[in-house]
């Protein structure tokens, strides 16, 4: 369970990328259902200025002592250089070893991979500084493509706005999709983007500006249940169905078929944390049609079964009220990931 969570910064470290941490772990939302965190910001020394990157300074109130006992040790975007601070890469080394999650956001990787900790690792950081990692971290496997990599113990994210997308999968991974959910309103974001997403695409949007596919999107939101094909997705758009599928990858950045299952997935943990419905009822609704395609996506994406989700996540208790997941039911998910 990540109850301390600590993000290291060095100097010329990035202030957006810092602020997405902060904004996901650093506030109080416990008024919203969120679990608190106890919320550490660590220097190489306690009280020592660092510069941004953009100008300004800060000062960490914490040495890097404080990765000793944390459970998630996040490393923000900073300048990329040759060599880092020798004692940050042994302390970052250390606190994985003890157990530690350890997050990186955009070009943060390269202190990881700088620590060994991306060897034999798949791992992602900003597309345009995918070649550097590669000649400078030969045994990691970088994928440039996706938003953010989640290898268990270590999650990799792409650039600036891929970190919020990264720190939110985290909390849902651990603490299930209400309290995710209840982060991205007080962010003003959606919560809803997977990590297969693809970080850029290549191809300018067709230049025959047509109305954005959002009013379509939204429907097939509301329509999960229904039989959705590119075919019929195409012509409620009124475009063809090549130019339907150009349109849908460059608006979010997947295919219909991945976008619709990462939906009716989303859809189905909200429904096992807060229903008692049964599995065939909720495959059903969400538009998997019966439990076993369900509990194929479903541990695709997720990593256990429905019935184990349910069992850490339910918000609802066997006489029918509110409960939160113990640590072991949290426990028992995350070495049903690892199987």
């Amino acid at each position: 369970m990540l109850r301390t969570v600590c993000v290291v910064v060095i100097d010329d470290f990035a202030p957006f990328e810092f602020g997405v941490i902060c904004e996901v772990f650093g506030i109080d939302r416990t008024e919203d259902g969120v679990p608190p965190f106890e919320f550490r910001v660590c220097g190489e020394q306690a009280g020592r200025p660092l510069p941004m990157g953009v100008g300004g300074q800060l000062v960490p109130e914490y040495g890097l002592e404080a990765l000793r006992d944390a459970d998630l040790v996040a490393v923000t975007a900073a300048r990329i250089r040759q060599d880092y601070p020798a004692a940050v890469l042994r302390a970052l080394v250390d606190a994985h070893a003890r157990g530690a999650t350890m997050l990186s956001v955009c070009s943060g990787a390269f202190l990881l991979g700088a620590a060994g900790l991306l060897d034999g690792r798949r791992c992602t950081s900003h597309w345009r500084y995918a070649e550097q990692m590669a000649a400078r971290f030969p045994q990691a496997r970088i994928d440039p493509d996706v938003l953010f990599v989640d290898e268990g113990d270590i999650i990799t994210s792409a650039g600036t706005a891929a970190g919020i997308d990264t720190c939110l999968h985290l909390v849902r991974r651990e603490f299930g999709s209400a309290a995710a959910t209840a982060i991205a309103r007080r962010m003003v974001v959606a919560p809803q983007r997977e990590g297969g997403q693809r970080q850029f695409v290549a191809a300018p949007v067709p230049e025959q500006t047509a109305d954005s596919l959002q009013p379509l999107l939204t429907w097939m939101l509301a329509n999960l249940d229904a039989d959705h094909t590119v075919a019929s997705l195409a012509e409620r758009a009124r475009v063809s169905e090549r130019t339907f599928a150009r349109r849908f990858l460059a608006e979010t950045g997947t295919t219909p078929h991945r976008w619709l299952s990462a939906q009716r997935v989303l859809h189905a943990r909200t429904l096992l944390e807060q229903t008692d419905l049964g599995i065939e009822h909720i495959a059903r609704v969400c538009g998997f049609g019966a439990a076993a395609l369900l509990r194929h996506h479903f541990r695709q994406v997720v990593g256990v079964t429905p019935a184990d989700y349910r069992r850490a996540f339910s918000q609802r208790g066997p006489d029918g009220e509110a409960r939160q997941a113990t640590d072991a039911e949290v426990v028992a998910v995350a070495a049903g990931r690892e199987r």
